[in-house]
């Protein structure tokens, strides 16, 4: 048994025969012209014919993955008109009188190395774009040398990476998954790959032989893992999670597309709860309608300094993308209390859950606070992307945040950087405090997202961490939802709409009675949202 470890970036698991792709070598040969000049020609019919043959890509996908999905061959035609490559080629072509094949080559090679080498994630990424590009005008030379056999019946792809434009050509009713030995989470091929709904391991690094064509292949795109030629007890463990996936894939193939409504016509929207843009696979595999909170915290806590306004951008986009004009919601920096990042310094508190955290951190730190908002107002470009505040117990403290926001939408509007003007902003509620005044802050913002956790505990008076308190807490308790049905009916007074994002979200005893208040959307963890949906149309 072969044993490899990659990064799954769609869910799912599969067994099936492996197709090992071969890429012929694009064998080019550097060869003297005569005729610089009609080898330029040469090179811009093949470019003019490489755009042509992408906007068919574009239409293809725009049916397989959506409009916004799709876009990454909008963007390699626009890479195609890009001056520094088309320059590159053409001078190489015209001062040492080479062939265009030999100077799109070599041009592929230098911009792929300078993508490489560069220490963003995304950037990186972008190598294999460049190299996809190359390859379509070489196709159109007549030199692509690019191409596989995958015999008859269903198979499991594995290369050393997959172009986005292969990846959408592959015929998704033969494909089963796919693995490569290159690539990232943040490719556009991954995020093809979840969209489709394939899974899919990247990142192996290793390439897999030609002497494994054929072999059986067992695929789990949770874990990352890949196992060629399983031992018994390996098959086994795969074929019980493969009936695992069956099940939840018959909920999902009676529920999928359906919408979440009660026998008697009211609609309760289901989305998801996500700590990064690791989970996007497992929201896009339960149908979620949308993303209802991103913590972004966790971009913080798993770095060793404060995440550049950069890497915060990517992490956002590529949440944006993903879910293809599906509401994302982010929570901005909710850290301090039990989530602590030493390089924030924060004091040492006694009471820190009462104490210096998430919003109060974020209007204390207005520069820490602009480059989050920042970094969501560029992604919003590029789907549907709301802002939410967390921890609020005042009035003042939205307007103070929405000043701030007001601000760094007008230094982009200014720079000519896009962004969505009508992005949502909403506020979580948490506290006690929100929850009474929410016919107040419903006047100042679009939409309401109940924390149950920590209004839980703070209406309780009851440490969530404290072991010794759990026979004193009860997230039924009537004043918890007292509280949460003022809520919603202070927003729909003002008439904005109001979710929950906190654990009684999954709680299917209480769904009946989150109808009845009227609650508009449920934001859960991904594998509760089938079960949720399905509670939803029994009432």
């Amino acid at each position: 048994m072969l044993s490899l470890k990659g990064k799954g970036v769609c869910g799912g698991v599969t067994l099936g025969t492996l197709a090992v792709l071969h890429r012929e070598a694009a064998a080019v040969k550097r060869r003297k012209v005569l005729d610089a000049e009609a080898e330029v020609t040469r090179f811009q019919a093949a470019r003019q014919e490489a755009i042509a043959k992408l906007t068919v890509l574009y239409e293809k996908a725009v049916v397989d993955v959506g409009r916004d999905n799709a876009a990454i061959f909008e963007i390699h035609q626009m890479m195609l008109e890009d001056l520094d490559y088309i320059e590159s080629i053409e001078g190489i072509i015209r001062t040492q009188h080479v062939n265009a094949e030999y100077a799109v080559q070599t041009t592929a090679a230098n911009f792929a190395e300078i993508f490489s080498s560069m220490e963003d994630d995304y950037m990186r990424a972008r190598a294999a774009d460049v190299k996809d590009i190359s390859r379509k005008v070489l196709d159109c030379l007549g030199d692509g040398g690019s191409s596989w056999e995958s015999g008859e019946g269903s198979y499991i792809l594995a290369a050393d990476d997959l172009a986005p434009s292969e990846t959408v050509q592959l015929d998704k009713a033969r494909v089963q998954g796919f693995v490569t030995a290159a690539g990232s989470v943040n490719s556009h091929t991954a995020i093809l790959a979840r969209t489709i709904g394939i899974p899919a391991v990247v990142s192996t690094g290793s390439s897999i032989g030609e002497e494994y064509d054929g072999k059986l292949i067992a695929v789990d795109g949770y874990t990352g893992e890949v196992f060629i030629d399983p031992d018994e007890a390996t098959l086994e463990r795969i074929k019980a999670k493969m009936e695992q996936d069956a099940q939840h894939k018959k909920l999902l193939e009676e529920l999928k597309g359906k919408k979440s409504i009660t026998g008697g016509g009211q609609q309760v929207h289901v989305y998801a709860n996500i700590g990064g843009t690791g989970d996007l696979a497992s929201v896009l595999a339960n149908d979620a309608e949308g993303v209802g909170l991103f913590r972004s915290e966790f971009l913080y806590l798993e770095s060793k300094d404060y995440p550049t306004e950069e890497q915060q951008f990517e992490k956002y986009k590529l949440a944006a993308e993903t879910m293809a004009g599906k509401r994302v919601i982010i929570r901005t920096l909710d850290i301090g209390a039990d989530k602590q990042a030493d390089y924030f310094e924060l004091p040492q508190e006694d009471n820190p859950a009462l104490g210096y955290r998430a919003i109060r951190i974020c209007l204390d730190r207005p520069v820490l606070f602009a480059t989050q908002l920042r970094a969501i107002c560029r992604a919003s470009a590029y789907g549907k992307l709301a802002v939410m505040f967390p921890m609020i117990i005042s009035v003042e403290e939205v307007r103070k945040a929405r000043k701030i926001l007001r601000e760094v939408q007008a230094e982009l509007k200014y720079a000519g950087v896009p962004f969505d003007p009508k992005m949502e902003v909403g506020i979580m509620i948490e506290t006690p405090a929100a929850a009474l005044i929410s016919d107040q802050l419903a006047k100042e913002v679009d939409f309401f997202s109940i924390g149950t956790n920590d209004l839980s505990q703070y209406t309780l008076a009851v440490d969530r961490q404290n072991q010794k308190l759990e026979p004193f807490f009860d997230a039924h308790h009537p004043a918890i939802l007292r509280l949460i049905e003022m809520t919603v009916a202070g927003a729909h007074a003002a008439g904005i709409w109001c979710g929950v994002c906190g654990e009684l979200g999954a709680d299917l005893s209480l769904t009946k009675e989150f109808v009845r208040m009227g609650m508009d959307e449920l934001s859960v963890s991904p594998a509760s949202i089938l079960p949720l949906r399905k509670k939803i149309r029994s009432l």
